[in-house]
């Protein structure tokens, strides 16, 4: 089965397609981050529109690249949540009247079970069972994999994600936009020991996470300090540290907790070096196996929709003809595996 893969829920087209039997067979992503570092964040209007432009192109660009036709698809996958509704919606439509006009199955996918399921894209896939840190721009969140669409959610975060928190601090520290990776490159230069930052819900049980208290911390520090180009990568070093200590606390209390043995790491944040070099380092240390995906699939992409929208299709699911996009859409609301049409 060869399916067309489409990605649309923030600011980045992804379109891919993947065949059941011989893997990934292409893959395009058009990033609209020049676009909206006008205005530091996503503008969800600008972001609609230009998918509306950029998507046609990629889905030709991807056909032409696997030698393919549209012909040879056999079904399509779509992003329909959660994300931006107007983004969205794109997306929706456009897998939709595809489907439609090709006689194909459509499906709607989760974008998270997409991030959940990129590392296994990779040839050395994970095998389940196994826990799963979700980390993207809009949420954190500590998953249970028990098969391929049997989740529970474990602990997520209470309100800013480790992403958000990145973002906005980056912008408090005039970092621009992506605030994240800038922040991140930063904190290379600092040092991490300067300041003392706390390690948010660390002192008491539990999975969840919350953010939005290391964010004020720093920005006290910040306000406080003589913003200087040392102290400001020093506040960044220790920010940094703090959320990849929080994390590392969290993933042991959950790796505990279910007695997995190995610990996938997903989404966008999944990209940042320090965090892949402190949980590869406790792997080693507490006896996991840790896996990411490479750095292109951490990101939003049309790989990971093809990916996961396929298991769910080869399984007999599919979604019925009414465009439906979900700014919230829970993980662990999916049905199962060979649940049948959705």
């Amino acid at each position: 089965m060869i399916v067309l893969g489409i990605e649309t829920s923030c600011d980045e087209t992804g379109v891919a397609l993947y065949d059941s039997d011989a893997g990934l067979l292409a893959h395009a992503l058009f990033s609209q981050v020049e676009i909206h570092a006008e205005y530091g964040g996503v503008v969800p209007e600008i972001a609609s529109r230009d998918h509306v432009r950029k998507l046609l192109p990629l889905i030709n660009q991807c056909l032409k690249k696997a030698g393919l036709t549209r012909h040879d698809i056999d079904a399509v996958a779509y992003t329909a949540g959660p994300g931006l509704i107007g983004a969205l919606l794109v997306g929706t439509a456009a897998g939709r009247s595809i489907a439609m006009a090709l006689g194909v199955p459509g499906l709607a996918v989760n974008h998270m079970e997409g991030h959940l399921l990129a590392p296994m894209l990779e040839t050395e896939q994970p095998v389940v069972p196994f826990v799963a840190l979700l980390v993207s721009g809009g949420h954190s969140m500590l998953v249970e994999v028990r098969a391929i669409g049997e989740y529970q959610i474990l602990g997520e975060t209470l309100d800013d994600s480790a992403g958000e928190a990145f973002d906005k601090t980056a912008k408090l520290l005039g970092l621009g936009y992506p605030g994240g990776p800038a922040l991140a490159k930063l904190a290379e230069q600092g040092d991490a020991e300067r300041f003392s930052f706390p390690r948010p819900m660390t002192d008491r049980p539990g999975l969840e996470f919350s953010f939005s208290g290391l964010k004020t911390h720093t920005r006290n520090l910040w306000l406080k300090s003589d913003k200087d180009s040392k102290t400001q990568a020093d506040i960044a070093a220790g920010f940094q540290q703090a959320v990849v200590d929080t994390m590392l606390i969290k993933c042991r209390r959950a790796m505990q907790h279910t007695r997995a043995q190995q610990l996938v790491i997903a989404g966008g944040v999944g990209a940042n070096l320090s965090l892949r070099q402190t949980l590869q380092k406790a792997g080693e240390k507490y006896g996991w196996k840790v896996t990411y995906p490479r750095l292109e699939f951490c990101t939003d992409n049309g790989a990971m929709i093809a990916f996961a929208g396929c298991q769910r299709l080869m399984a007999g699911q599919h979604t019925g003809p009414a465009l439906q996009a979900f700014p919230r859409w829970p993980i662990d609301q999916l049905p199962p595996i060979g649940a049948g049409g959705s």
